[in-house]
């Protein structure tokens, strides 16, 4: 699932063209509607030609409030980046550029809109020039240009594959289970209570699971789960989300707070970073400026202490520490943006290296720049996951071997799984290196995968003890070995119930209905009425359903011996103690003797004695059966 944010100048179109898309105006507020212009976040979402959901973010585009704009931003995917074909590039386009480009957002379409409104050829030609000329140099560079109106519907249907393309080539967001969502909306629902939105960045999110909310401390309880206005049972990464919260109310949230799990994140004043000033900017930064700092939807004032120089000048990036007016949840490689307050204007921007150094740096140090420079390149334990998470479960040799670390790679791997962002799915016996390990994510999006499609079989086939074993790994799409360790540690893990043939949910059990449970009584019945000539198989399903006898043995209720014969479980325990019995006292036994023990028909007696020989309680010699302990 992804999340596509609008950016471009004021009035060219973002909000129409959304609305065109999708059917949903993002416009909410009655103001917006009153200026015909957007002020604050907007949301919508659209399904692409291949079936994808792909929510949208619309932003502002006045410069009044640019900064209602990079509370969107901060979680998307790719831009939806918009120049109206009348008027071309503008101011705002470059600064949304410059945004879009510090924050790293490298996938996008450019939607050149109002097409309708020019008649010369040479001017649409002149304008995508320019806005070719003016992406190159940025993370948006080469992106596609699709002439569109959202008046006419010309070029949508363009616009919507040209997407669809960027987003299959748009790596999805990994899950290394560690959920978090900056809140951007805020509000309360009459008889739910307290509502946030926002857009996953990482991990899981779960109706019922406890969250805390970021930097204020908060407890809180996961009431529901929606996306796209849809009700879901478990929240994945990348995707735009409201989740419904108990133990909270709307006074106690704003925008800027983050949901994430408790016990790992702590919020932080001081913040190790690498510093990116935009080459236009009128000015050197000095040290000690102080300047608003934006990450996810958070908005702080920070005072920037440059280190290893004095000042930096327009076009130079430095190392930096930020000291936060307001402590934030931020973690290593956390994009972010500044400003200067007054006049208000975006200068920079660049990713978090240290979200928790502890003290502040003495400014000229080379020992501080050198270790700032290896965090930025990532730990060797940063390198290890990326190589899994990229390339899914490996044997921990290949893995090793894969990764290039060399000597420091065995030890980047204790690391991840102490830390458990990594995983063994098998060790039961196996030398250390032929292990197979995973990442975190990849273990948890695929035990959610298992549990969503064991609950849709149970609720498919409520009589049924479970899914097959070989059902399921076709399903997943699994190789055996990776199978096979899955299963073993979501069962040692209580995640689900492996049962050799089947596997099934912790918590599902066969219910008869109160139809299906008189026809069993009335079956039951029949079988305790004549012990020895009991109905057919055939007469059972007719009486019951096939399903529902399937019940009745894989529960013990009935014991099959043949193809067409069925004895009470009780009953068949009498008549195996008797034939015993009866061996035992005359050494052997025929079917005629055993038709007569039972005063029943030759095809029960038959199929019992078969029976018999099968499960190994007798042996046949000639016509008689001998019990195989004694002949043994």
């Amino acid at each position: 699932m992804y999340v596509v944010g609008t950016a471009g100048h004021v009035d060219h179109g973002k909000s129409t063209l959304v609305k065109a898309l999708t059917g949903i105006d993002p416009d909410r507020l009655r103001e917006e509607k009153e200026r015909e212009m957007t002020i604050d976040l907007g949301f919508a979402w659209l399904t692409l030609p291949n079936g994808e959901p792909v929510g949208i973010v619309d932003v502002p585009g006045h410069r009044d409030f640019i900064e209602n704009m990079l509370a969107g931003v901060g979680g998307i995917d790719a831009a939806l980046f918009v120049v109206a074909a009348d008027e071309g590039v503008m101011p705002q386009t470059r600064e949304h550029l410059a945004i879009l480009d510090l924050l790293q957002v490298r996938t996008g379409v450019v939607a050149l809109t109002k097409v309708d409104l020019v008649d010369d050829p040479e001017w649409l030609d002149l304008v995508t020039t320019d806005v070719m000329e003016t992406l190159e140099g940025t993370a948006l560079a080469g992106a596609p240009i699709v002439p569109v109106s959202a008046r006419t519907g010309q070029g949508l249907e363009n616009l919507l594959t040209a997407l669809q393309e960027v987003l299959e080539r748009t790596e999805p967001r990994s899950d290394r289970g560690r959920p978090r969502l900056w809140i951007d909306r805020v509000f309360t629902i009459s008889g739910f209570g307290t509502v946030v939105t926002g857009t996953l960045v990482d991990g899981t999110l779960t109706v019922g699971q406890e969250v805390e909310v970021l930097p204020k401390g908060l407890r809180a309880r996961i009431r529901g789960l929606q996306t796209h206005k849809r009700k879901i049972e478990q929240a994945v990464p990348g995707s735009r989300v409201a989740i419904n919260l108990s133990g909270v109310s709307k006074g106690d949230l704003a925008r800027g707070d983050l949901v994430t799990v408790p016990g790992w994140l702590r919020p932080t004043v001081l913040v190790d970073v690498r510093l990116d000033y935009l080459a236009d900017t009128p000015r050197p930064l000095k040290h000690n400026t102080h300047l608003k700092f934006f990450s996810g939807s958070a908005e702080v004032m920070a005072r920037v202490r440059l280190l290893g120089k004095e000042v930096l000048q327009p076009g130079e990036t430095s190392w930096a520490q930020l000291e936060l007016d307001e402590p934030l949840p931020l973690v290593r490689g956390d994009r972010f943006i500044v400003r200067t307050p007054s006049p208000p204007a975006t200068v920079g921007g660049g990713m978090v290296v240290d979200p928790n150094p502890g003290r502040k740096h003495r400014r000229f140090r080379p020992e501080v720049i050198a270790r700032l420079e290896t965090l930025a390149q990532g730990t060797p334990a940063e390198v290890l996951l990326q190589t899994l998470e990229r390339r899914g479960p490996l044997v921990v040799q290949d893995l090793l071997e894969r990764s290039g670390l060399g000597e420091e790679a065995e030890s980047a791997l204790e690391e991840l799984l102490h830390e458990g962002e990594a995983v063994v799915l098998a060790a039961g016996g196996e030398a250390k290196k032929q292990r197979l390990v995973a990442s975190r994510g990849w273990w948890t999006a695929t035990t959610a995968r298992v549990r969503d499609l064991l609950a849709e079989h149970h609720r498919k086939y409520p009589l049924r003890p479970g899914m097959g074993r070989e059902e399921l790994r076709s399903a997943l799409r699994l190789d055996p070995r990776t199978f096979n360790g899955l299963m073993a540690r979501a069962a040692a893990e209580g995640l689900l119930m492996d049962e050799g043939a089947t596997v099934r949910l912790p918590d599902h059990e066969i219910r008869l209905t109160p139809d299906q449970q008189r026809a069993v009584d009335a079956l039951l019945a029949r079988f305790r009425r004549s012990p020895y000539t009991t109905p057919s198989v055939k007469e059972s399903i007719a009486a019951v359903g096939e399903e529902v006898l399937s019940v009745l043995i894989a529960r013990g209720d009935l014991v099959q011996v043949s193809p067409d014969v069925l004895f009470l479980t009780t009953t068949y325990e009498e008549m195996v103690r008797r034939i015993r019995a009866f061996i035992q006292e005359h050494g052997s036994i025929t079917l005629a003797q055993a038709r007569d023990l039972f005063q029943t028909s030759r095809k029960y007696a038959q199929a019992l004695l078969e029976y018999l020989d099968t499960v190994g309680v007798t042996r046949r010699v000639g016509d008689e059966r001998v019990l195989v302990d004694r002949e043994g």
